[in-house]
């Protein structure tokens, strides 16, 4: 797209306080969890038996203790390390796989686009949920498996919504203009394709960041994934979970941040639905 577009988009992102704030949430979070080492008050592996399930407001761990006396603070941010990872990770891949077959198939059409785009179905015909664990439990545990399963189910998504609007820029004028000039396939994509749909495919991308978090700490909840004593949101939420009816403040913390991280991805990918809700050219 040119550079104009993005400059008018941008423009449009930071006039919006609402966007603003999430943008800056996000960017605290993540920083948090990349300066964690540096910032943790605890190593998240140490415990304590004489400081197990400690409140909220507890001196030296003001977010309290899990049930093996691990300082939450640290736990959390060293949590969001792994659990933003496995939230990312996924759609990055699943944009480049998806994204690339997506225009693929959109625009070259006929055989090729059936062959992909079937392939797509059979992925897309499950539920996100159900396919991604029956995936992990073929593959077996751990966080690479985890990453290829997220991947898989995220892919079939971002690929049809690739096709359907590479469908619809292919028929346009200025796509038919550069065949008749001789441009190339791969100039016609580069130059006249991309810059139309690199937007709502990216819009998209975004909104399933939230998707992949959950789908990833729901996976690792079920010991699919990262496995004690590492760190990770959803790994807390399972071996926290007997000690709600203890500590339920505690308990929920990593769920809070599961859902405060979620929730902004959400929010942003709105704010780029409208930021970049113009016309084709």
């Amino acid at each position: 797209m040119r550079a104009e577009y993005w400059s008018s988009a941008l423009g449009r992102l930071r006039g919006d306080p609402l966007t603003v704030a999430f943008a800056v949430l996000i960017l605290a979070i993540f920083g948090s969890a990349l300066l964690a080492p540096w910032i943790a008050p605890f190593d998240p592996s140490a415990g304590s038996a004489l400081r197990r399930l400690a409140p909220i407001g507890t001196q030296d761990h003001w977010l309290g203790t899990d049930e093996l006396g691990r300082d939450m603070v640290s736990r959390l941010l060293h949590g969001g390390r792994i659990s933003l990872t496995l939230g990312v990770l996924p759609v990055l891949l699943a944009l480049l796989i998806g994204g690339t077959l997506g225009i693929a198939a959109g625009f070259i059409g006929g055989h090729t686009n059936a062959v992909i785009m079937r392939t797509m179905d059979v992925f897309y015909a499950f539920p996100s949920v159900l396919l991604a664990i029956g995936l992990s439990g073929v593959l077996g545990a751990g966080p690479r498996n985890l990453i290829v399963a997220v991947t898989a189910v995220l892919t079939p998504q971002i690929a049809r919504v690739a096709e359907s609007v590479t469908t619809q820029v292919r028929s346009f004028g200025f796509v038919e203009a550069a065949r008749a000039s001789g441009a190339g396939t791969a100039l016609i994509i580069r130059y006249h394709v991309l810059r139309n749909v690199l937007g709502p495919i990216l819009v998209f991308a975004t909104s399933l960041v939230s998707v992949s978090m959950i789908i990833s700490a729901g996976l690792n909840f079920l010991g699919f994934g990262v496995q004690p004593p590492t760190p990770d949101w959803g790994l807390m939420l399972n071996t926290l979970r007997q000690s709600i009816w203890i500590n339920p403040e505690v308990a929920v913390l990593p769920g809070l941040m599961i859902f405060l991280t979620s929730f902004c991805f959400s929010q942003l990918s709105d704010s780029l639905r409208s930021a970049l809700d113009v016309k084709l050219q």
